[in-house]
């Protein structure tokens, strides 16, 4: 890859880890607060009805990814003419979905709500205004899928950070104002996030039709066009179908089996992972319209560098961030929440390692996404996570702990990764010996390695603050220890001496 390159995926990842320090610890002090002020039952029916609306708006990221993929590749090619077209294309489609989402969440979904979701009935009026101005906020946020696409598609990344500041201090105002009012929490604080959502989804919508050309509707009658990209993202939908269905149907489950106060205890370990998932998600983001162009300019070679390495360190990142969390859940629990959950610390441990491994198979997702040939590979990867439900819920039925579905889920994932793996091989002639010791053997020597000491203080020491400044300090030491000594290549290594020695040298002078 070119320096320029390499340095356009720096810039925009350090741009996007702006935007999620400054939306984690937000998300992070308001779901504290917001627990506190709807309790953990009303806490725990606003996760499960806003699961229910995602499992009607997976479509969202799904054919983000999509439209993203369709005018990335026309950026690659700078097929201008073409780019204009796509987006127009692609607009129109996300209308005709936004509608049909709109008539089935008004339909099927209601009944579902009223009639199998296990929520107290002094509440289900509170539950309907939720469900309501949930399913309001997914159906724009799918017509504004485009406008989106076209920001990463472009990289500039940074207008994400922007905005994001207006973002989390409106956020703060939520807070505020659902601490200050006395009228029913629940449904303020559903009808505030709708309005936070259309007021950053505006300014989104308004920068992209000032500064990019591609984003003023025009009308399309390319067949070719719209048969292209409603196959493409129609199997990509089929395939994100099985994660978000089994993802938001666990939800449902839980709640069926166990009801809304479990629903917390998801709720809050997904906002855990959600923050230190945040790191690696934005680091791949800046990498993904690389890995497009990339392929549309049929760069094999520095696509598999690529994508080898996003994967390796997208891992080790994940993995510094998540291992110090990962010991220490139960005292970090008690710090942020002044109420904890039941099963919540098992949760999110589950919930970490299956993070864990997504990182790894992010990277070869997109790399998916690139090739465009989605029919086979969806087809047999959504149906093999679809089958992650109908276990977890004979599990469920036959009195297994309602940890179960979390570990059925994980396997999942790697039956997915098998998957892509076998598609990409049969495509591009993905090397699997190389994918095994240019990541997988140099991650897992790092993984070994680095638990060791942070392992025996942990349980050498008895829990406190002393306990956790000690673990965190060995887990992270060791791992960038060995991650210099396992997973760096020779080059990595030799660069890193030139950057210590440099400093070493400036601080003498």
């Amino acid at each position: 890859m070119s320096v320029e390159n390499n340095k356009r995926i720096v810039k925009n990842t350090i741009m996007l880890y702006i935007r999620m320090f400054l939306t984690m610890t937000v998300s992070l002090y308001t779901s504290r607060v917001v627990l506190s002020a709807l309790g953990v039952e009303d806490f725990g029916i606003f996760n499960v009805v806003g699961g229910i609306v995602a499992m009607f708006s997976f479509l969202n990221n799904t054919l983000a990814s999509g439209t993203q993929r369709f005018l990335t590749f026309q950026l690659g090619k700078k097929d201008y003419f073409e780019l204009r077209k796509t987006f127009s294309t692609a607009l129109v489609i996300h209308i005709f979905i936004a509608v049909v989402i709109l008539f089935f969440a008004e339909t099927a979904g209601l009944w579902f709500l009223n009639e199998k979701i296990n929520i107290p009935e002094n509440r289900m009026h509170a539950a309907r205004w939720v469900y309501q101005f949930s399913v309001f906020s997914s159906v724009i946020s799918i017509i504004q899928v485009p406008y989106n696409a076209s920001l990463i598609a472009h990289e500039r990344m940074n207008i994400y950070a922007y905005v994001s500041i207006l973002e989390v201090a409106l956020k703060l105002l939520i807070v505020y104002l659902l601490l200050l009012f006395s009228a029913d929490k629940l449904i303020l604080y559903s009808f505030m996030l709708f309005l936070l959502n259309v007021i950053i989804i505006s300014i989104y919508r308004l920068y992209c039709k000032r500064k990019y050309e591609e984003c003023s509707f025009q009308f399309v009658h390319d067949r070719a066009l719209y048969r292209s990209m409603l196959t493409f993202s129609g199997w990509n939908v089929f395939g994100s179908m099985g994660a978000v269905c089994t993802n938001q149907g666990i939800n449902i489950l839980l709640n069926i089996f166990f009801g809304p106060v479990v629903n917390a205890a998801r709720g809050i370990s997904y906002q855990v992972s959600n923050a230190v998932m945040g790191f690696v998600t934005n680091f791949q983001t800046a990498v993904n319209p690389q890995i497009v162009k990339l392929y549309a300019d049929n760069k094999q070679d520095d696509l598999f560098d690529l994508i080898f390495k996003n994967s390796k360190y997208a891992f080790l990142l994940l993995f510094l961030i998540s291992t110090p969390v990962f010991f220490e859940l139960d005292l970090v629990l008690q710090w942020w929440l002044k109420t904890v959950p039941v099963n919540t610390s098992l949760f999110c441990r589950l919930i970490l390692i299956q993070c864990l491994i997504y990182s790894i198979v992010r990277p070869f997702v997109m790399t998916i996404h690139a090739i465009g040939k989605m029919k086979a590979v969806n087809l047999t990867a959504g149906t093999a996570l679809l089958m992650v439900l109908p276990v977890s819920y004979f599990l469920l039925k036959n009195n297994f702990p309602s940890y179960s579905p979390f570990v059925v889920y994980i396997f999942g994932t790697l039956v997915e990764f098998s998957i892509e793996l076998f598609f990409l091989k049969t495509y591009i002639n993905l090397s699997i010996r190389r994918l095994f010791f240019e990541t997988v053997l140099p991650v897992l020597k790092v993984v070994v390695a680095s638990l060791v000491l942070p392992t025996i203080f942990f349980l050498c020491l008895k829990q406190g603050v002393g306990r956790f400044l000690i673990v965190s300090s060995a887990a992270c030491i060791s791992i960038v220890v060995f991650t210099y000594i396992f997973a760096f290549e020779a080059t990595e290594k030799k660069n890193v001496l030139i950057a210590i020695t440099r400093k070493l040298t400036k601080k003498r002078l």
